[in-house]
């Protein structure tokens, strides 16, 4: 893909944050010297995560209130849509994911041969793989979204996600899970005839701070995104009823 081509499309890099301080400004300042467009959605952090970026030059939207990942999320998709942006990038804000792999995630989108491209950490196996708990309940919900998709997601849990226009829109204006959004996103998708696929990534230990998922929350994790996907068929399936 030629620098050309990376011109003419209009590419957005959306970090969702909370309580990212320790981390933000060295993630930002990668994504800088890829020269891409950079919204951070400070989800009410309650530490200097705002300033941090402010002081750095990075257009920051701050919440009122803690949505969640799947608000804050939401919130630059709508951003991205509302500017008219091509590719969406979501990109986690504890400095796990390489700007130097924007390009290759992107790439189906630019071909047209995808709506949505997962960063996966499972195709080659190399980098860091994540911690044994969370590898379980990665293993499920991709055994989960097989069940009901017959598409196969290695890793349905990555935040490193690329979306192009159509499912810039989707996200923005029609549906997105409001906690723990990747996997029901993931089936969502699928289920409503959009095109995703996955690109092997390597990722890197969170650099500071504590995730959001933590061994105690895995089960009711699990369950209850389990629930939402289930709920979320239902609904389309009612939906489909009503237009016959």
């Amino acid at each position: 893909m030629g620098k050309k081509v990376l011109k003419k499309v209009r590419i957005l890099v959306i970090i969702p944050a909370y309580n990212e301080e320790q981390n933000i400004k060295e993630l930002i300042n990668k994504f800088k010297k890829n020269k891409y467009d950079i919204i951070v959605i400070n989800d009410c952090s309650t530490d200097n995560t705002s300033i941090v970026c402010k002081e750095n030059g990075i257009n920051v939207i701050d919440l009122p209130c803690n949505l969640g990942i799947g608000g804050a999320v939401q919130t630059g998709y709508k951003y991205a849509y509302d500017k008219n942006y091509d590719i969406a990038i979501q990109v986690d804000g504890d400095g796990q994911h390489d700007p130097g792999q924007i390009e290759k995630i992107i790439t189906p989108i630019l071909n047209n041969k995808a709506d949505m491209v997962i960063g996966s950490r499972y195709i080659e196996k190399v980098g860091f793989q994540s911690t044994r708990i969370r590898r379980i309940g990665i293993k499920y919900f991709s055994d989960l979204i097989y069940v009901f998709t017959r598409v196969k997601i290695t890793d349905p849990t990555s935040g490193f996600r690329a979306c192009g226009r159509k499912s810039i829109s989707v996200f923005a204006n029609v549906y997105y899970p409001s906690d723990y959004p990747e996997p029901e996103s993931i089936v969502h998708l699928i289920r409503t005839n959009h095109k995703v696929m996955e690109i092997p990534v390597t990722m890197m230990e969170r650099q500071a701070g504590e995730s959001s998922i933590k061994s105690v929350k895995s089960l009711y994790y699990m369950i209850k995104v389990s629930l939402a996907i289930l709920i979320d068929l239902l609904r389309e399936k009612k939906s489909y009823e009503v237009l016959q």
